[in-house]
């Protein structure tokens, strides 16, 4: 690594021990507006939707950074001690609950769609999209068998 890096890298860590809610609320802000700039430019778009970059850059920051945060806390408390890949997934339950809020937060507030259809559409897709989770997950926690 670069000395740049290196050093920013040490100051990220720091403000991670010293505030560690805002700096992982910033963090996931951050990815998740990193990742939607991505996916946008995938998909192809002629220009960058800035409504929806932001809508999901606050979701990272108000939702997805604090009670990831939070969760682990608990996730800590509960499995005090325990080790190996049967405690990680344990430690995976809130995949079910942040796909579902995901798609009623994109459906409701990024696309503005009406409750009902977002409602219907969340029906249809949410098994797959959780089936699809899993499957990720599973490959990617299966060497620490």
């Amino acid at each position: 690594m670069s000395d740049i890096t290196q050093e920013a890298w040490r100051k990220y860590l720091i403000q991670l021990q010293v505030h560690p809610l805002r700096t992982k609320a910033i963090t996931a802000g951050c990815l998740a507006g990193c990742s939607d700039l991505i996916a946008q430019k995938i998909s192809g778009v002629k220009r960058i939707q800035l409504r929806r970059l932001l809508l999901i850059m606050l979701y990272g920051f108000a939702y997805s950074g604090p009670f990831g945060h939070f969760l682990h806390k608990v996730m800590d408390i509960i499995f005090r001690g325990k080790k190996g890949s049967k405690t990680v997934a344990k430690k995976m339950t809130s995949s079910p609950w942040n796909n579902f809020f995901f798609m009623m937060y994109y459906g409701l507030v990024v696309e503005g769609r009406p409750w009902g259809l977002v409602r219907s559409k969340v029906r249809k897709d949410y098994p797959s999209v959780q089936l699809t989770a899993w499957r990720v997950y599973g490959n990617r926690y299966s060497n620490l068998r």
